[in-house]
């Protein structure tokens, strides 16, 4: 509009208006009649002559002037429209109606695989996405694309080498002591989790089966009224009604930050993999799940308060029997003994013994890797841990085993051959493969409605919320200015 209302007033400078008409339909004036028909009048003076003269010529250099000033502000104005437009700033956030506070409800479908919320009718989690952000290409886990090392980053914004679970089973080189999913003395779990964070500002925080959030440490004593211990078999549906009861207090007693957290569609996706009707059926039942909680948030008055955050913590990928590298087919190079390895697939974690040279260990296992004797042999590369790419911030601790192996997209690797025949999925692969990727999706006061953001690193999502909440979180590897990259203005 403003464009059209600029060229309508620049054509009035080249279009004569109509008093300027008027006065070419009276007689000529003495000017005029020189210049148009000087043959007929005579001419009374030299001095008169050239004062008319001049007169005309100026009129006439004025009016070009004025074209060239009017035909250039088109030009300029249609050619570059940011000379005379800007867009529109971006909507301040929206006020709370009902909560005293900002609130987060931060949710893990474990394994929802970046893709997975366009293999049937997903509802309620695309009601998010049409009115809230989404990771345009999905998100990116960090390295390895497993359970507990991804879901520790999301609540530490920690890269594992830091936050202290590199694996989801490991041993300690210095204690030798082991650890696994049911471990939660603290000694392991380095970093501050959001639910420490939270709690250390004096807000409430609230989790029901994030891992790590059963690991007392810090301010956080894991409450039992607002931390649930690990328990598989709670129906998603009384996990979700567990949260939806925090609202049903006063206002000021609602959690500022909650976890939640479902087991599919991963559960499904290692035994059949991503492409079976059972990963159809799980992702149409998570988001069942997501409608639950919307309908429970909107009975309550509350929906457009919450902030929902929806994430997975790793992709999956299909895996069968032919896609198998044995180790015991290395040992014409090098006998890789079962005690040197702490895990074989997708990750391959070796720790030979004091006094092997871990060099040679790795050239070696290269040497009959690349040989075109080894079946499949192509598709293991194995480094040393410092020589690892960089991207993948694998390197610094003293918990990850100095060699390890990277296998290609679907394969896997076991110490020697076996009868059983199993297809299925895994991950826990190279972070840079789009099978590992998972999904971000935010809707909430400080989300922008329906819109798209490029792809990210999960370690982003800690200063996210402390963003949100308006507190400063402890030191980590995301960065400072995410925020401020996705999040609406504050003012």
């Amino acid at each position: 509009m403003d464009n059209e209302m600029e060229s309508n007033t620049s054509f009035s400078i080249l279009t004569p208006s109509k008093p300027l008409q008027q006065q070419e339909q009276d007689p000529p004036n003495p000017s005029t009649a020189l210049l148009s028909d000087h043959h007929h009048q005579p001419i009374k003076s030299p001095l008169l002559f050239s004062s008319l003269l001049f007169t005309s010529l100026l009129l006439l250099t004025s009016l070009s002037l004025a074209s060239a000033v009017a035909f250039a502000f088109l030009y300029f104005s249609s050619s570059s429209p940011s000379l005379c437009y800007s867009p529109p700033p971006p909507p301040p956030i929206k006020t709370l109606s009902k909560l005293s506070h900002p609130t987060v409800l931060l949710i893990s479908s474990d394994g929802f695989r970046f893709g997975y919320q366009h293999k049937t009718q997903t509802p309620n989690i695309h009601r998010l996405i049409n009115n809230g952000t989404t990771a345009d290409l999905g998100l990116i886990p960090v390295f390895p694309t497993l359970t507990f090392p991804n879901h520790y980053s999301i609540a530490t914004g920690l890269y594992p080498p830091h936050h202290g679970i590199i694996n989801n089973y490991f041993t300690d080189p210095i204690t030798g002591d082991n650890f696994n999913m049911q471990n939660h003395d603290p000694k392991w779990w380095l970093g501050e989790p959001l639910w420490e964070t939270v709690t250390r500002h004096g807000l409430r925080a609230s989790t029901f089966f994030w891992p790590g959030s059963e690991v007392v440490k810090g301010p956080w004593t894991c409450p039992k009224k607002y931390c649930k211990q690990y328990n598989g078999s709670v129906p998603f549906e009384d996990r979700v009604d567990v949260v939806l009861g925090y609202f049903d207090g006063p206002a000021d007693e609602v959690p500022s930050f909650m976890t939640l957290y479902f087991e599919d569609p991963d559960h499904q996706g290692h035994q059949v993999g991503p492409d079976d009707p059972a990963i159809t059926n799980a992702v149409a039942n998570i988001d069942r799940m997501v409608g639950r909680l919307i309908g429970g948030l909107e009975e309550r008055g509350v929906f457009e308060d919450v902030t929902v955050i929806l994430v997975g913590d790793h992709g999956m990928v299909g895996t069968c029997d032919k896609k198998l590298i044995y180790l015991e087919s290395l040992e014409p190079w090098i006998k890789v003994p079962e005690d040197w390895v702490q895990s074989y697939s997708p990750l391959l974690a070796i720790r030979p013994p004091l006094g092997v040279s871990v060099a040679d260990v790795v050239t070696k296992m290269n040497e009959g890797l690349g040989s075109g004797k080894v079946e499949n042999g192509m598709y293991l590369k194995v480094y040393l841990k410092e020589e690892l790419p960089e991207r993948l911030h694998y390197s610094e601790s003293d918990r990850i085993p100095p060699i390890i192996g990277l296998v290609e997209e679907g394969y896997k690797i076991e110490q020697k051959r076996s009868k059983k025949k199993e297809c299925g999925g895994a991950h826990g692969y190279d972070n840079a493969f789009f099978s590992m990727r998972t999904i971000f999706i935010a809707h909430g006061p400080q989300f922008e409605r329906g819109r798209k953001v490029p792809s990210f690193e999960n370690v982003q999502i800690y200063n996210l919320v402390t963003a949100i909440l308006g507190i400063k979180g402890a030191p980590n590897n995301g960065s400072v200015s995410f925020p401020g990259s996705i999040l609406l203005s504050t003012s």
